[in-house]
């Protein structure tokens, strides 16, 4: 079958969406990001004579973040997503960037398998937990100002994996977005930011080490929904959380990572 990679355009709407509804149990979110990522540019489309699969990349820094993989189950298993991915790199080794990312469900073997005949490997694991809003004046935190890079590699903003530099922590230490509990000499730090495709949501990075600590920062976290009036807080992090009310676990995702050059 022969396939043939190209930008998306806003015809390629309708006819991705119709097999994009079922992807999860629970639907898909593509029709909420599809306007978004075509505005972004690099929404790469495979068809035959009809869109068959695309993805989309985001070039950053010395990176590549490639998501949002979806294949039209009628032609799966026909190296569709290999295809799109070596298509995606290519770009990025010719803007010179070294690293590839991608993010799949710990219990997506097919996902997995693909990303691993292409040299992907596991670089992290990481957890989604849910958090409702509400009212908790319980925390003690701080608003930090500094921050070793040496210990974090990269923060999550939007869903997408973003490698730390100066610029943006600056940008964040303005705007008081990260946040720190420092209990018995062990501490969590978050890092807040908000969703761009989802309105009234925050999207937290959560570095812990100590349950303490995490559950201080998490107080902080449910406080401070209920005083910005988020709808959803949605937390991202490497470790296991303490139990906590109205806390959710939601799933767990490699993150994949495979060097370019």
């Amino acid at each position: 079958m022969e396939i043939k990679i190209r930008d998306a355009n806003n015809l390629d709407k309708i006819p991705i969406l119709k097999f994009c509804k079922n992807t999860f149990s629970w639907g898909d979110y593509i029709e909420h990001v599809w306007d978004y990522w075509l505005s972004e540019g690099n929404l790469f489309l495979a068809q035959n004579q009809y869109p068959v699969g695309f993805c989309h990349a985001v070039y950053s820094k010395d990176q590549i973040w490639i998501e949002g993989i979806r294949i039209d189950p009628k032609y799966r298993r026909h190296n569709i997503a290999s295809k799109l991915v070596k298509h995606a790199e290519t770009i990025g080794m010719k803007k010179n960037l070294h690293f590839s990312f991608m993010l799949i469900d710990t219990e997506n073997s097919e996902s997995l398998c693909m990303a691993n005949s292409l040299n992907y490997n596991i670089f992290q694991t990481w957890n989604f937990y849910s958090l409702e809003p509400k009212t908790n004046p319980n925390h003690n935190v701080t608003f930090v100002k500094s921050l070793n890079l040496k210990l974090y590699s990269h923060y999550v903003k939007s869903w997408r994996w973003l490698p730390f530099d100066d610029e943006t922590l600056t940008s964040l230490y303005k705007k008081n977005c990260i946040v720190k509990s420092d209990m018995n000499g062990k501490n969590s730090i978050a890092l807040l930011t908000d969703s761009e495709h989802f309105d009234n949501t925050l999207i937290v990075t959560l570095f812990s080490n100590s349950s303490e600590s995490a559950l201080e920062v998490i107080s902080f976290l449910q406080n401070f929904g209920i005083e910005k009036n988020y709808e959803r807080i949605q937390i991202l992090t490497r470790e296991k959380l303490p139990n906590f009310n109205s806390l959710e676990y939601k799933i767990s995702f490699h993150l994949m990572k495979k060097t370019l050059v």
